[in-house]
């Protein structure tokens, strides 16, 4: 392990520590004060490295500029973007990171639970990182490298551009968000100040990959109302909505449609809350497809298979209830192709082959860039996200801060 190799991956040890898992059930922004816990020690460190400007606004966003250090004018100011929050589908408290140097292959058995193991079976891109060095949580938590390596990378980004001056760059603009993980990440945040003309997040997985594409994204609630009556005198009167949210969700296509039998480019729709009484029920979905057009054919499949059910059950009704919530950022990419082709480029000149890939989920970067900043992902190595199996190769966050450098010396070149 090199130096940057090891001043990351030192990076990304610490940050893990610090629990910042956000609340989806939460109406604060952030979801939670503990996302600022991180956001403060950025700053400080930032300050540290000599970043005088860094600062946490109210809402826990973190921003920080390295000053251009080139004789050329009216280079593009190029944005980092990552988020502190980790997701709320696994443990976040008390991470207890383990580095696994020169990985040969083996099982990864975790030791705070012996039955999380993790293999190359389930996980064929550890194949590909043979004698890197692998960084795992220790079995009861999920790791954060989701998108705390993103973070790590960022920050040493900064510190090698401020220890090298060498490293011929425009202005850089550093911006860490909180709430990603929830779909809030970009909420409260003011773009004037941010005050960049492209960006990057750092938030994908295998080295090389470069995603342009994301799911354009609704949420949808159907409620289904029933009538109450005492069970002694039910015959005849009472409506149950648990029994007609049943007969709905039992009409779902079981083998397509949904996350765990598509892949690729396919959309799905997928039931993720249910809540059920007499006289209410309630299912909540997430709504994904590429094509934007494609989302309303989705939801009226739903629609039309809750009203079936409410026929089935006389006396019941429904109603629904739609929210966007981001858009695939290709619709605005495609305007502005030198982004990801400037990060292509980057990539080729240090030995990385691109692998331009879809992201079936979203970023901060799909809401930025209809917000004004155009924002592909970069790679980070973090594989296995929201989950106890999640590890990350320290050589690819190498590789990504070596790509962040790359890709300011492309701008500055012109």
């Amino acid at each position: 392990m090199n130096n940057i190799g090891k001043s990351v991956a030192d990076k990304l040890m610490r940050y893990v520590r610090v629990d910042t898992q956000s609340d989806p059930e939460s109406s604060t922004f952030p979801s939670t004060e503990k996302q600022k816990d991180l956001c403060r020690m950025l700053v400080e460190e930032l300050k540290n490295m000599g970043v005088s400007d860094a600062e946490m606004d109210e809402w826990g966003y973190v921003f920080a500029t390295i000053p251009s250090n080139s004789t050329k004018e009216n280079i593009p100011t190029v944005c980092f973007c990552s988020h502190v929050d980790t997701a709320p589908d696994c443990s976040g408290t008390h991470v207890k990171p383990i580095l696994h140097k020169n990985y040969q292959g083996q099982d990864i058995i975790l030791p705070d639970d012996p039955s999380q193991v993790i293999t190359t079976k389930e996980h064929p891109y550890l194949k590909q990182r043979i004698g890197d060095d692998i960084i795992t949580a220790s079995g009861q938590t999920l790791l954060g490298a989701d998108d705390k390596a993103g973070v790590a990378i960022i920050m040493q980004l900064a510190q090698e551009l401020i220890n090298d001056p060498s490293q011929i760059h425009g202005d850089v603009r550093i911006l860490f968000t909180p709430d990603e993980e929830v779909g809030r990440g970009v909420d409260k945040l003011d773009m004037e100040k941010l005050n960049a003309d492209v960006g990057y997040t750092l938030d994908g997985g295998p080295r090389g990959s470069l995603e342009g594409d994301t799911f354009s994204a609704n949420a949808m609630t159907i409620r289904f109302k029933g009538v109450s009556a005492h069970p002694r005198y039910a015959r005849g009167k009472m409506v149950n909505a648990v029994k007609v949210m049943s007969h709905f969700i039992n009409q779902l296509p079981q083998f397509n449609f949904s996350p765990e039998t598509t892949s690729g480019s396919e959309g799905f729709v997928h039931p993720y809350n249910l809540k059920g009484q007499l006289e209410e029920s309630s299912v909540d979905f997430l709504i994904r497809d590429f094509d934007t057009q494609n989302l309303e054919k989705h939801q009226q499949v739903l629609i039309d298979l809750a009203k079936d059910s409410a026929e089935n059950f006389e006396g019941s009704t429904f109603e629904v209830e739609i929210k966007e919530q981001y858009r695939n950022m290709r619709e605005i990419l495609k305007k502005h192709p030198h982004i990801e082709a400037n990060a292509i480029q980057a990539m080729k000149r240090i030995g990385i082959e691109p692998q331009q890939d879809l992201v079936r989920g979203g970023t901060d970067g799909s809401r930025l860039s209809f917000m004004g900043l155009p924002c592909p992902n970069l790679f980070t190595g973090e594989m296995a996200i929201h989950s106890k199996h999640e590890y990350v190769s320290v050589q690819d966050m190498e590789a990504a801060v070596k790509t962040c450098i790359e890709i300011l010396r492309v701008y500055e070149e012109g």
